[in-house]
């Protein structure tokens, strides 16, 4: 079964016919409206030629004395005697002259005193007579024994004024119009140079679009735009287009809110107040990189965008990765607890050993001892000044693991003695988050600086369900660099130090997830270096007191 495939022009050429049709009906209806005018202009020039000759043999004496004579007379005119007569003789005269197709003299009856046909002289005219002898012109396209001609009759009036008879002068519609045909040729050469120009006006204009549009078709172009509209409100990346000129071309939904922007599109790309890394990513300096904006982490690819040789721009593409990196820091966290617990394992185990070997050896007072000080001591020895300050184990554990952690790196973590917390860590993942980001941060901060010793101080205070937490560290400080604003340059050393511009911002966000919060108490000084602290909400289940049995 064979299917029948209709192909269709492209838009281009049905353009070019639909522009080439309405030219030629313009100009078609222009042609028309200038031959009407054209064709009454002339039949007005005939009417006018015709009535100026018959007013002027209308006022020749000569004609006024013959025609008034032959109508005061009693007896018909005489015929004979009228074809070699004066009249005859003038009106010939006349019509030789101007190339007239006749011209008629009439007494008062209407009988024709001179003819171009010499045999129909004496007989009554043809045509109406009667409106002139009333003393009126007549100007009109009339059928006569000559045929349709361009007439005009005038009155001939005698001395006293009143009409005795006519003159009528006509032309010949062939001889009225025998400048027509030059007309149309002009006409037509005219319409043609119009259609010729109406061409090539396409042509040239038709070249430019395509070059606008680089060869693509308006089908092709909605196409486009709804695949475009499917496609980037349709994926949770962001794509921003900018142009050769640096203009925001595209930019959907996700892209506006991950980089914050509003209405984008038409705007310079580096006025939108973006960090230094999106305008580096954009124009090229960097192929991809990470930037945080708002609170969010976000991953920056860019690719420039080439066709037929031709640079149009670069697009950038923009992931959310805050998310994940929220989930890095949380594996972090186990990872640390992890190693926490294997050290606990190792240790307690060693210490088994040891409590075993005492009652092997029969030294059952040494084995007391020992397993006394391990059970008042804890099964490991975390360096971590202050740590027994921490009820909750969770607590106890992940800060002595980072306390073995600061301390490979020649860090000394301790715990402040106005750390008091009453209840149980409910959101463990949340707070290492917060709390290993800000001592790791710190830990950074204290190798980095340049005094001596390095240490740590980590408070931990319960307010209700809440948990405070305050860390400052032996470091330079900030300076005047606050990494925690929305848009931190890439850089800032402040920024590079704390968090590297991602961190910090991620922890504040899963903060404020809880209706908490993450700020700077002190940006640092001579004595120590920047204080932060943290309040995560609901991340604390309070003790409850037991109620007394009654007796």
């Amino acid at each position: 079964m064979s299917r029948t495939t209709t192909i269709r022009p492209r838009f281009a050429t049905r353009t070019l016919l639909l522009h080439l049709a309405t030219v030629a009906l313009v100009v078609a209806l222009c042609t028309g409206v200038y031959l009407a005018v054209a064709l009454q202009q002339l039949r007005a020039e005939a009417e006018s030629t015709a009535l100026g000759i018959a007013r002027t043999l209308a006022e020749d004496p000569q004609v006024r004395a013959e025609v008034a004579l032959i109508s005061a007379a009693n007896d018909a005119p005489d015929a004979e005697s009228l074809r070699d007569g004066d009249l005859q003789r003038i009106a010939m005269d006349v019509s030789t002259r101007t190339g007239a197709l006749f011209v008629v003299i009439t007494d008062e009856d209407g009988i024709r005193l001179a003819h171009p046909i010499s045999s129909r002289i004496g007989e009554v005219v043809s045509t109406p007579f009667e409106e002139v002898l009333e003393g009126n012109e007549v100007v009109d396209w009339q059928t006569g024994t000559l045929g349709e001609s361009a007439r005009a009759k005038i009155p001939v009036r005698d001395d006293a004024g009143t009409p005795v008879g006519e003159i009528s002068v006509g032309f010949e519609r062939t001889g009225v119009f025998d400048d027509l045909p030059p007309l149309l040729a002009v006409i037509g050469l005219t319409a043609l140079g119009a259609l010729a120009l109406a061409g090539l006006a396409f042509l040239l204009l038709r070249r430019r679009w395509e070059h606008l549009t680089l060869g693509v078709q308006p089908e092709e172009l909605v196409a486009l735009v709804q695949n475009q509209t499917a496609v980037l409100n349709g994926v949770d990346d962001g794509v921003l287009a900018v142009d050769s000129a640096g203009i925001v071309r595209v930019s959907n939904d996700a892209a506006d809110r991950m980089l914050g922007l509003d209405a984008p599109v038409g705007r310079p790309f580096a006025d939108l107040g973006l960090p230094a890394s999106v305008l580096e990513t954009v124009t090229g300096d960097r192929a991809r990189s990470s930037a945080v904006v708002d609170d969010r982490v976000l991953y920056l690819d860019s690719r420039p965008v080439v066709r037929d040789g031709r640079a149009l721009g670069d697009v950038l593409i923009v992931r959310d990765r805050t998310d994940l990196i929220a989930l890095t820091e949380r594996l972090e966290t186990v990872r640390t607890m992890t190693a926490a617990l294997r050290v606990q394992r190792h240790e307690f185990a060693n210490r088994m050993h040891v409590a075993a070997g005492l009652i092997d050896a029969e030294r059952v007072d040494d084995a007391r001892a020992f397993l006394g000080e391990l059970v008042e001591r804890g099964s490991v020895a975390f360096p971590v000044t202050g740590l027994a300050l921490l009820g909750d184990p969770f607590l106890h554990s992940f800060l002595g693991a980072k306390g073995v952690e600061a301390g490979e790196r020649g860090v000394a973590l301790r715990i402040a003695d106005e750390t008091q917390l009453i209840g149980s860590v409910a959101a463990p993942e949340d707070v290492a988050a917060v709390l290993g980001n800000l001592v790791d941060n710190a830990v950074t901060a204290a190798v980095a600086g340049e005094r001596s010793p390095r240490w740590v101080e980590v408070a931990v205070l319960g307010d209700g369900d809440a948990l405070v937490v305050t860390v400052s560290d032996s470091g330079a400080g900030l300076g005047d660099v606050d990494p925690l604003s929305p848009r931190p340059s890439a850089e800032d050393a402040g920024a590079a130090v704390h968090g590297h511009g991602i961190g910090l911002p991620l922890a504040r966000e899963i903060a404020r997830r809880s209706g908490g919060e993450l700020w700077i108490i002190d940006p640092g000084g001579a004595q120590h270096g920047a204080v932060f602290a943290a309040r995560l909400s609901g991340a604390v289940s309070p003790v409850v007191p037991a109620q007394k049995e009654n007796s």
